[in-house]
């Protein structure tokens, strides 16, 4: 059967599902927020990837027939409920963070506003979806973060499945990689995809130092034209790689005139040792302009080093460290009802941290002299909001120590809001934007972020707050709640 991502669900949303429709609550309105509580490897922010996809995922729901549901809620209990199924769509609206943006904590990345069942079914795919990308954008910008070189991603052959493997490298790119191995990212985005030879193209001419060299003849002969890398490491990357590059360069009339450019991989041993001596090996036979690209595992940590080491290298190649987000391959995103009807709620945990913000929320981010300076979610509508939108002088608490504050006075700042709609009422109301212009989008954004807010160990915490009105709404829940639990009991 073909595969609708919008089910990839978990049989819990249509258990759930049931009881609502059995009880007349599918018209009910429920708004959902999807959020992260902690950004992976103490990062204190996460790229957004993923809200064009959740788009079409929430398009596909309403396409199964009635038999389709027979095959996972079977029986004559949910024949009406079935029958529902197979003709429900969503009527609902969605705003939602763009991609590129910076997320903070906390803050609904995107936000679920329709009928109750409706609203209620999208978590899981919706989760898959925005976990997936995001861990891999977010992974991909501290490698980029790592170096001014460029980075390019190529670990479909390690991602977790073609779906992951093509939208993995969108999100990669988004985030800073200059480019991508995967054709079919490349296809779908309408950007072109990057790639030289494998160990195997060298080896298919026989196990020698003269195949090797027929290996770069032939391929510099077919690829004239591009640009063309030699992978040298195949038998010895000093004693015989390196110069069988060069003497192939120079027999087939490639040197730093060549308008496409060229260069060199190395992709085993030691890569700030092997960089250096290949480079005074290429400077000294008169290849100045010939590149040094390099792979082999590498993640932020290993190219962070490598520069400290001064290796010659002029750009990178990165695989299942971002393809898998190998240091934190599960991103934190959840997907909590904040609002039922006109009745803000809440979930309260014996865990602070799984304490959220209730009702239905908007993000400010301020600006000032085109930096950022600090978030602030309010209530839709609340008197912060009005304030902010009127360009009116308003203050931010900390929410959990009231004695440190900030104000914005009037005409002394700017302000954008994150979620933007995407759906309405059902229809689609979204801008697209292409992949060049989401990658622009975030690079901008990064720029407006101080330098010790993008550092990769320790950054400085960004300022992000919720407006009094929704602190006061969150505290009056959880003493009604917390006076509740006190005061119950069972004969």
């Amino acid at each position: 059967m073909e595969l609708n991502n919008a089910y990839c669900s978990d049989k819990y949303q249509y258990t759930m599902g049931k009881s609502f429709f059995e009880t007349g609550r599918t018209s009910q309105k429920a708004i959902f927020n999807l959020f992260y509580r902690k950004a992976p490897e103490n990062n204190n922010w996460a790229v957004v990837s993923g809200t064009d996809e959740v788009l079409e995922m929430v398009r596909n729901l309403g396409k199964a027939p009635e038999g389709f549901f027979e095959r996972f809620i079977p029986g004559e209990d949910y024949a009406p409920f079935r029958k529902y199924l197979s003709t429900m769509k969503f009527t609902g609206s969605i705003y939602a963070m763009r991609e590129g943006e910076i997320a903070f904590p906390n803050q609904p990345v995107v936000i679920v506003e329709g009928p109750l069942v409706e609203a209620q079914v999208l978590e899981t795919p919706m989760l898959c979806i925005m976990n997936h990308q995001m861990a891999v954008a977010t992974k991909a910008s501290r490698v980029c973060r790592a170096t001014d070189r460029p980075v390019s991603e190529f670990g479909s052959r390690r991602a977790h499945g073609p779906w992951a493997a093509v939208y993995g490298a969108k999100a990669a790119q988004i985030a800073g990689c200059a480019s991508s191995s995967n054709i079919l990212t490349g296809v779908m985005n309408g950007v072109p995809s990057t790639g030289t030879m494998a160990h195997s193209f060298v080896t298919s001419y026989g196990s020698s130092v003269e195949g090797e060299h027929k290996a770069f003849c032939d391929y510099i002969a077919t690829h004239r034209g591009e640009n063309l890398i030699l992978l040298i490491d195949t038998y010895d990357t000093l004693k015989c790689g390196v110069l069988n590059a060069i003497r192939a360069f120079r027999e087939c009339g490639i040197d730093d005139s060549y308008p496409y450019g060229y260069g060199i991989r190395l992709d085993s041993g030691d890569l700030a040792y092997l960089s250096v001596k290949v480079r005074d090996i290429l400077d000294a036979h008169g290849m100045k302009n010939c590149k040094i690209f390099a792979t082999n595992s590498l993640d932020e940590y290993l190219i962070t080093d490598l520069e400290r080491q001064g290796a010659k290298i002029d750009s990178y190649g990165v695989g299942d460290a971002i393809a898998t987000s190998k240091a934190a391959p599960c991103f934190g995103n959840v997907y909590k009802l904040v609002q039922i009807g006109d009745e803000p709620v809440l979930k309260r945990s014996e865990d602070t941290i799984k304490l959220i913000n209730p009702g239905f929320q908007i993000t400010y981010r301020i600006l000032k002299e085109g930096k950022f300076k600090a978030d602030v979610t309010c209530l839709r509508g609340d008197g912060t909001s009005r304030r902010i939108e009127a360009g009116e002088s308003f203050t931010i608490y900390d929410e959990q120590d009231r004695y440190k504050y900030k104000t914005f006075t009037e005409g002394g700042y700017t302000w954008k809001a994150l979620q933007q709609p995407m759906l309405r009422d059902g229809e689609d109301v979204w801008q697209r934007y292409s992949l060049p212009e989401k990658k622009e989008y975030f690079k901008d954004s990064l720029s407006r972020l101080d330098p010790s807010e993008r550092r990769l160990i320790n950054p400085h915490y960004f300022k992000v707050d919720i407006s009094e009105e929704m602190r006061t709404v969150k505290l009056g829940i959880l003493e009604r709640i917390n006076n509740e639990i006190s005061s119950f009991a069972i004969d």
